[in-house]
């Protein structure tokens, strides 16, 4: 059981920045793939980024790419999300997941979800 726990989320105004943290405990923290999803009201949870357990490749939806960065320290167990040039639809509850599978673009295939943060950009 890995346990998952987001912090960094706020309201910003357009153009600013935000990064979110995703500490882990419980098991260990380096064999899982870990990712970053968010959900907006009235909308479908979708992938934003994903990082593999070693952090050698990253994924990112096309909507953040170039303005999104992953990272991870497998020593302090915690994932990153550097979220820059933020626009009034990035807002939404920001979650944070592991997982042992693949391909690691695919909500439904993390084993492991936090409880969410909330990520507001203002125009």
């Amino acid at each position: 059981q890995v346990q998952l726990v987001e912090s960094g989320g706020g309201l910003v105004q357009a153009g600013g920045s935000l990064r979110l943290s995703c500490a882990a405990s419980g098991r260990t923290f380096s064999p899982y793939a870990m990712g970053w999803f968010r959900q907006a009201p009235g909308k479908e949870r979708e992938f934003v980024s994903s990082i593999t357990k070693s952090g050698g490749s990253t994924y990112y939806a096309d909507s953040v790419k170039g303005r999104f960065t992953i990272s991870r320290d497998n020593a302090n167990n915690t994932v990153y999300l550097q979220m820059n040039s933020l626009k009034p639809e990035d807002t939404a509850v920001y979650y944070c997941a592991a997982t042992f599978q693949t391909p690691i673009t695919v909500a439904a295939l993390y084993s492991y979800w936090g409880q969410g943060t909330q990520v507001t950009v203002s125009s």
